[in-house]
């Protein structure tokens, strides 16, 4: 697959009208990564805080990522209804609500709380980004949708890097040190003390996420969107939500975008949440800080190698490029469960790197060609989102049972599953040259 398939042909890479909206998407793009990343590391924290197992702390994500699985289908309904932008409006406002959430679940010293607060803000970014990543497809010609999301993802990565930084340098060093042998021996007013010093901790930079998250949704309210004549020709020839799900189930490319997407996202959350964790462990002298200095380093090189890739899609296919990365991630992680330390921790950074293009080729593979059934094609492939909910879970089970190294056989698995969409594409021969534009928006259409 080529971005630039007919060389020939001059094409625009973004309709007339759509470069202010996409520096807009852009931010929310960043914001959903702070807070994304800002909540991996709690899975540490509040195992740490509540002397809890790895398993019941990996609930964390599991109410995270099943919000995504929960939100995303009715987000469909309201992108074919209100269109895009009041999408990512309703999504940012749940959002806000969620992070607020964290003032009263800090004061009642309750995991459960904590969970109810996280849910609530990843349904609103569920809604958030079921509606970004297809306007952001929707922003120019079919032909280059993949490219214009990977450089849209790629600002993803620097509010993950800031939402680590802060758990970093603002969270986990702020947490009180004592071990579980001796919070056990405490007097449990001293116990309760030291925990609600620690939630007020976790709280704070939630709260400050809901103030970004205001300002975002404030200037996305405020700001004309125009919108796209595609979206009122699809609400009349999508049909019935039944229709539209029997075309996608029945295409193979979509199909297994869907299973792959699923794959992808537990492996990036099993890679990322217990990174911490495998540093803890394995890494002589690690603790929770080293292992989220460890995670920052990882999400850098994300970061770095996201904005290199979406500039080699301009010469290679997307999927050649995510094929060899997928292996070379399987073949990284082998390394990390056999020779477990240092070098094993310093493999998973490449990890990191290797994931750098995944998500966002995965979603535009799966997309490409949809037409009218594309909202609700995204809803799937943001449901898919699910894997980070469940495979981490049973990562950590497995890390409670044989230990870091060999609980690693969950995202080599994962990874097995993405080389195959890799591979199945490339071998597909899909056409990709498709170089009709995206139609102008008129000032009377609204997203």
């Amino acid at each position: 697959m080529t971005s630039n398939p007919n060389p020939g042909a001059k094409q625009r890479f973004f309709a007339p009208g759509m470069v202010g909206p996409f520096v807009l998407l852009a931010v929310c793009f960043a914001s959903w990564g702070l807070a994304q990343d800002l909540t991996t590391p709690l899975v540490a924290a509040f195992k740490g805080v509540f002397t809890m197992s790895t398993f019941e702390a990996s609930l964390v994500q599991f109410a995270f990522y099943g919000a995504y699985f929960l939100l995303a289908l009715p987000t469909g309904f309201i992108n074919r209804r209100f269109g895009y932008k009041v999408g990512v409006l309703t999504g940012l406002g749940l959002a806000i609500i969620g992070a607020l959430g964290f003032i009263p679940a800090a004061q009642s010293l309750t995991f459960f709380a904590f969970l109810i607060a996280l849910f609530v803000l990843a349904a609103g970014l569920s809604i958030l980004e079921t509606s970004a990543s297809p306007f952001v497809i929707a922003m120019g010609p079919e032909s280059s949708g993949t490219r214009r999301l990977n450089l849209a993802q790629a600002f993803n990565p620097v509010g993950t890097n800031l939402g680590v930084l802060i758990a970093a340098a603002l969270i986990l060093p702020r947490l009180n040190p004592a071990t579980d042998a001796e919070k056990a021996a405490m007097p449990h007013a001293q116990l309760l003390a030291i925990q609600k010093s620690d939630l007020l901790t976790i709280m704070g930079p939630y709260v400050g996420l809901a103030a970004l998250l205001a300002a975002v949704w404030l200037g996305i309210a405020f700001v004309k969107v125009p919108g796209l004549r595609g979206d009122q020709k699809s609400e009349r020839a999508e049909g019935t939500f039944r229709q539209a799900a029997g075309r996608l189930v029945r295409n193979s490319h979509y199909r297994f975008g869907v299973l792959a997407q699923f794959a992808y996202v537990g492996a990036q959350v099993c890679t990322w949440t217990y990174i911490v964790i495998y540093v803890e462990n394995l890494v002589p002298g690690g603790d929770s800080v080293a292992g989220a200095w460890f995670l920052q380093v990882a999400l850098i090189v994300y970061l770095v190698l996201r904005f290199i890739m979406t500039w080699l899609m301009g010469y290679v296919r997307p999927t050649k490029l995510m094929s060899v990365l997928a292996a070379l991630a399987i073949v990284l992680c082998v390394y990390a469960a056999v020779f477990p330390g240092t070098g094993g921790a310093w493999a998973l950074v490449g990890v990191s790197g290797c994931m750098s293009l995944m998500f966002p080729t995965i979603y535009g593979v799966a997309l490409f060609g949809l037409g009218p059934d594309t909202k609700f094609g995204a809803s799937g492939l943001v449901m898919a989102i699910v894997g980070g909910a469940i495979m981490p879970t049973v990562q950590g089970y497995l890390t409670d049972v044989i230990g870091s190294a060999l609980a690693l056989v969950v995202p080599i698995v994962c990874f097995v599953a993405v080389l195959a969409y890799a591979v199945y594409d490339v071998r597909s021969k899909r056409d990709y040259s498709g170089t009709a534009e995206i139609a102008a928006p008129t000032s009377a259409e609204r997203v």
